[in-house]
């Protein structure tokens, strides 16, 4: 069994997001953990940029393709890029943390427009798009209030541009329905909505309420490793 972590919109380097849970998922289990690097954020070629979200679930299936049986866990954007992924015959389980089951033909951009205070996210001119309106300060308020200021900053540091196409393009495959899952609802988020989020949970096999900010895998890895733990083992 692995696990692979697909981080959120508009961040670069999902595994700095995920070490903290993947070296104490490690140490309590064995599991062994990584991120999957998404084109649309810059983190493979620059050419794979403007594949979008159609990039970003083929770089997940081609993880899937190199594992017997896998965890997947998507953090916000990351719940719609297992779903365009489609179904796997590696996915054992899937994790949602303050994430997204959308539904078929359903992009991202729709599923925030429900958003009350929506996070701010400007066109760069180029095809892709960044959070607009933010320094440190006040992306840390927001994204990790929970968490230590020197954290807060490293944070910022992997804020990056993200390929519109990742939030305009409507999903063509449902990859969460039919596989268990769990849902972990970020009750202090300042990011997604509780209601959003509660809405997504309803979807899934079982979900849990963590009294945390938007990246509870950064603040508090250990309520994400134990419900990683109490996941029921594929037979």
């Amino acid at each position: 069994m692995e696990l692979l972590f697909v981080h959120g919109a508009l961040v670069r380097d999902g595994q700095w997001w995920w070490q903290r849970t993947a070296d104490l998922l490690l140490e309590r289990t064995g599991i062994r953990s990584r991120a999957v690097a998404l084109p649309s954020c810059g983190e493979t070629t620059p050419e794979q940029v403007a594949g979008g979200l159609v990039a970003d679930a083929a770089a997940l299936r081609a993880e899937l393709d190199e594992v017997d049986s896998a965890i997947v866990v998507g953090h916000s954007y990351g719940g719609t890029v297992i779903a365009e992924a489609g179904r796997h015959p590696s996915v054992a389980h899937l994790v949602y943390v303050s994430s997204y089951l959308p539904d078929l033909g359903q992009s991202q951009a729709s599923i925030m427009s429900g958003e009350s205070d929506p996070v701010s996210i400007g066109d760069n001119g180029d095809g892709t798009l960044s959070v607009s309106g933010y320094d440190a300060t006040s992306f840390g308020e927001r994204f990790l209030h929970d968490a230590a200021e020197a954290t807060r900053h490293q944070a910022w540091e992997r804020v990056t541009a993200q390929s519109a196409a990742a939030f305009m393009t409507p999903t063509s495959a449902a990859g969460w329905q039919g596989i268990d899952s769990t849902y972990l609802v970020c009750a202090r988020d300042r990011s997604t909505s509780v209601e959003l989020q509660r809405l997504h949970a309803g979807r899934a096999t079982r979900s849990v309420e963590l009294p945390t900010g938007h990246h509870p895998f950064v603040t508090r890895p250990d309520l994400v490793v134990d419900q990683i733990q109490a996941l029921p083992r594929r037979t």
